[in-house]
């Protein structure tokens, strides 16, 4: 779908690794923007209500297309890449050293 999608615009000479990962991180970043200086409360309410969820799916979408972009114009596996980077953090991150902390691998 979405190779198609960009195909029919002729976008492909715009998606260069940089550009997609810049693509990535403006819209984390649009994300991020709808919780900045939100409270807890006000993110509990955010999320539940269906315009402001709406807005939530959309920045996520966008954040899904440019990783997909990226994956499929550079060929990577996005499925065996999750699988072997969850074999590593399984190994930084043993349950009886990490369990309910959040700290990082370096200081558990």
């Amino acid at each position: 779908m979405i190779k198609q999608f960009c195909s029919e615009r002729d976008w492909d000479q715009f998606h260069g690794p940089k550009e997609l990962a810049i693509g990535l991180v403006t819209e984390s970043s649009e994300l991020l923007e709808l919780f900045r200086f939100q409270s807890e409360a006000q993110i509990e309410g955010l999320l539940s209500q269906s315009e402001s969820r709406t807005k939530v799916a959309d920045e996520l979408a966008d954040i899904y297309f440019f990783l997909l972009r990226f994956a499929d114009l550079n060929g990577f596996d996005l499925a065996a890449s999750l699988e072997s980077k969850m074999q590593k953090n399984r190994e930084k991150y043993p349950v009886e050293k990490s369990k309910g902390k959040n700290q990082k691998y370096t200081e558990l």
